[in-house]
C-alpha cells in the first residue's frame, strides 16, 4: 500500500501542498484530480523523489519509500520523459536495465510492451518521429517495462486517440487486476469515473474529498430526473408545489430549451416526504413524460461543486532542478 501523510511543500510564498494525505490499496486504481497547479504534479514527484517534501512521509508497505523500492516503481511524467533521437526499442531495453533487469529480460519486456501498445513496428524509430500519441504509448511502456509494484502516471491519455484510451485503459486495469495499485491524474473526468476504484479531489494542495464515486455522489442524497414533452416553466409549475426545485439537467447545458429530441430534461432532489409516484403523476399533469429514473451527480458536476482553482500554477513557480528518479541520496519520505 502506497500511505501519503500530511505532504508540505512550498516554492516562496506559495504552498503547493497543504497536509495532503490519502492512501492507494494493492489492486486498485486511484483517481488523482483538481484544477491545474492543485499540487498533482508536485505530490507526484515527491512520491518518487524527483522533489524533496518541506514536512510529511510517504511509505510503501509501512516502509520508508527508498531508492531499491523506487526503482520498482513504474513512473510516467506529464512532460515527455524520453531521449528524443533515441530509437524507441534501445530506448525501453535501456530503461529497463536501469530500473535493474539484465539484458535478455530487458529486450524481452520491450517486445513484449511495443506489441502490446500497438508500437512495435516502430521499435527502431527514434522518439522525436512519432507522434504524440505513440509518443505517450512509447512512455507508458517505460514505466511498465521493469514490471512495476507500484504506477505513478501524470496525464497518462494526454493526446491519446480513442483507440490509444481503450488499450490503455485495459493495460492500468490488468495490472490492478494483480494486485498493482494504480495512482494516475488526469483531466478527462469521465474516464476517471469509468475506471477508479476510488477518487481523491485536491484544491490548493490540500486534499478536499476522496471515496468511491458512490461515495463522492453521496448515497442517501437521492435525486430524480424527467424527461417530458412539456415545457420548463410547465414542469416548474406542477412540481414546486410538491416542495421541488426544478433546474435543467448540467449534462444537457445551461438552456432550459427544449433538446433536439423535442423534450426537456430536469433534476431535482427528491423530498423525502413526497412519493416518487406523486411526482410522476404530477409531471404527467404537465405533459408525456419519456424518462423518470434516479440520476446521481457525474463526477464532473462533483469537481465542479467542491473545487477552487487556485492563482497560480505550482509547476511554473518552481524552477529548481530536479533530482534523478535514480539518484542514491537520502529520500525525504
Amino acid at each position: 500500500m502506497l500511505q501519503i501523510d500530511n505532504l508540505n511543500k512550498s516554492f516562496g510564498s506559495l504552498q503547493a501542498l497543504n497536509n495532503l494525505s490519502f492512501h492507494v490499496n494493492p489492486g486498485e486504481i486511484f483517481g488523482f484530480v483538481g484544477s491545474n497547479g492543485a499540487g498533482k504534479t508536485t505530490a507526484m514527484r515527491i512520491m518518487l523523489n524527483v522533489l524533496a517534501a518541506d514536512s510529511g512521509t510517504v511509505t510503501w508497505n509501512h516502509n520508508p519509500l527508498d531508492f531499491d523500492t523506487r526503482r520498482k516503481v513504474g513512473y510516467m511524467p506529464e512532460e515527455r520523459g524520453l531521449y528524443p533521437r533515441m530509437a524507441v526499442g534501445k530506448q525501453l531495453i535501456y530503461l529497463a536495465q536501469l530500473h535493474g533487469l539484465d539484458a535478455e529480460a530487458a529486450k524481452t519486456a520491450m517486445e513484449h510492451w511495443t506489441e502490446r501498445l500497438n508500437i512495435a513496428s516502430r521499435r527502431n524509430d527514434n522518439v522525436q518521429k512519432l507522434s504524440l500519441g505513440n509518443q505517450q504509448r512509447v512512455q507508458l511502456a517505460a514505466s511498465l517495462v521493469h514490471d512495476p509494484i507500484l504506477l505513478v502516471l501524470d496525464e497518462p491519455f494526454s493526446g491519446l486517440d480513442p483507440v490509444a484510451v481503450d488499450v490503455m485503459s485495459k493495460v492500468l486495469q490488468e495490472k490492478a487486476k494483480v494486485g498493482v495499485p494504480v495512482i494516475f491524474s488526469s483531466h478527462q473526468l469521465d474516464l476517471v469515473e469509468r475506471l477508479c476504484d476510488r477518487v481523491g479531489i485536491v484544491s490548493q494542495g490540500h486534499m478536499i474529498a476522496e471515496g468511491t464515486i458512490d461515495e463522492l455522489r453521496g448515497a442517501n442524497h437521492k435525486q430524480l430526473a424527467i424527461a417530458s414533452g412539456a415545457s420548463f416553466d410547465a414542469l416548474r409549475d406542477v412540481l414546486t408545489p410538491l416542495g421541488i426545485r426544478v433546474e435543467a439537467d448540467p449534462l444537457e447545458g445551461t438552456s432550459e430549451a427544449p433538446r433536439i429530441d423535442g423534450t426537456v430534461r430536469v433534476v431535482f432532489d427528491q423530498p423525502s416526504a413526497v412519493d416518487d409516484q406523486q411526482i410522476l403523476q404530477a409531471a404527467l399533469s404537465a405533459g408525456p413524460v419519456h424518462e423518470f429514473a434516479p440520476r446521481r451527480p457525474h463526477l464532473t458536476e462533483l469537481f465542479k461543486d467542491v473545487v477552487v482553482a487556485p492563482a497560480e500554477d505550482e509547476e511554473e513557480t518552481a524552477k529548481k532542478p530536479k533530482r534523478s528518479l535514480f539518484s542514491r541520496r537520502k529520500a525525504v519520505a
